[in-house]
């Protein structure tokens, strides 16, 4: 195929002529003789002395030891900010405690669309109520309870003529 092409192409596919060999010009690296090998220990001397320790090389933790100290960290932080808590904390300040507990009365199983005002209108038969509180869920729901606190602690001992009638028998 190549016999067709013109004269300026056939010389593009031409071999070269080939590479002059020069001798070389140090003997070969494998005829050459080699020292024999000898190692560092001759030169630790320079660098090293004896008299000053080797220094440890740093303590690098692992991530259960990470782990492991955020955890110690995170619970000294809680203990000491409960501490402080503790010794601020002043039973009188909070608004839902009680004056007194033995004029407070708990009632359970609320149903939760009782209101507040139903619970005053139900046990007021027996006193004076001076507070009712209902707590709350975060989303503002009802509990299910209530703490009654009466005005005098006889009030709230005191059972309506009714209950008295069901004790009887």
């Amino acid at each position: 195929m190549t016999q067709f092409l013109p004269d300026n192409l056939l010389k593009l596919f031409a071999p070269r002529p080939p590479l002059p060999f020069l001798p070389p010009v140090d003997e070969l690296s494998i005829d050459k003789k080699k020292p024999p090998p000898q190692g560092l220990a001759q030169y630790v001397p320079l660098f090293e002395t004896k008299t000053e320790p080797a220094p440890e090389p740093p303590k690098i933790p692992t991530k259960e030891e990470k782990r492991a100290q955020r955890r110690k960290e995170k619970e000294e932080l809680l203990a000491y900010k409960l501490e402080q808590q503790i010794a601020m904390w002043n039973p009188t300040d909070n608004e839902n405690a009680t004056s007194d507990p033995y004029r407070t009365l708990f009632v359970a199983r609320l149903n939760y669309e009782t209101s507040e005002s139903k619970l005053r209108r139900e046990f007021e038969v027996y006193g004076k109520i001076s507070k009712i509180i209902m707590p709350v869920d975060k989303d503002g729901k009802p509990r299910g309870y209530a703490f009654i606190e009466y005005s005098h602690k006889s009030e709230m001992s005191r059972r309506c003529p009714a209950d008295l009638v069901g004790l009887e028998a």
